[in-house]
């Protein structure tokens, strides 16, 4: 009487960790680029919460008849008062109001920020894990924001 198999041979195992390692070795590399993708879409996340931001102050400005260089800050709608340059720019400033009114508590979450030291300065926004080129710069001289997803 013959007895049926019972177990795998050391070459169906050995294949199978060959399969096993082939696809490892080909989805390592998209997990790792996913990050680097998840960095890239938080600065421009980033921006386009700040562009929004500065498009609703300078609105908020030219609403409450804001006149340059006599005004230098709006009120908002929840009571927050931002400091504005000329035409209503959010001031640079890190500190609390300025650009960062309107963006949320978690907004900056993962973001490391510098500059601000004046009004009409910049101020930069590097994700973490990013490298240097991986950033936001915020311009309260005119109010640009501009992305920059190089290197994330």
């Amino acid at each position: 009487m013959k007895t049926g198999q019972q177990g795998f041979t050391l070459v169906e195992l050995i294949v199978v960790i060959v399969i096993l390692g082939l696809l490892a070795a080909t989805a390592i590399p998209r997990f790792i680029n996913v990050s680097n993708s998840a960095r890239a879409a938080s600065v421009k996340g980033l921006s386009g919460g700040l562009a929004s931001t500065v498009a609703v102050v300078q609105a908020a400005f030219a609403a409450a008849g804001g006149v340059s260089g006599t005004t230098t800050s709006v009120s908002m709608a929840d009571g927050t008062s931002v400091p504005v340059t000329g035409y209503g720019i959010p001031t640079a400033t890190a500190t609390t109001g300025g650009i960062f009114v309107g963006l949320g508590s978690n907004a900056l979450t993962g973001f490391t920020t510098s500059g601000g030291a004046t009004a009409t300065g910049t101020v930069t926004f590097t994700p973490s894990g990013g490298s240097a080129t991986c950033q936001v710069v915020y311009s309260g001289l005119n109010g640009n924001v501009t992305p920059t997803t190089t290197g994330c």
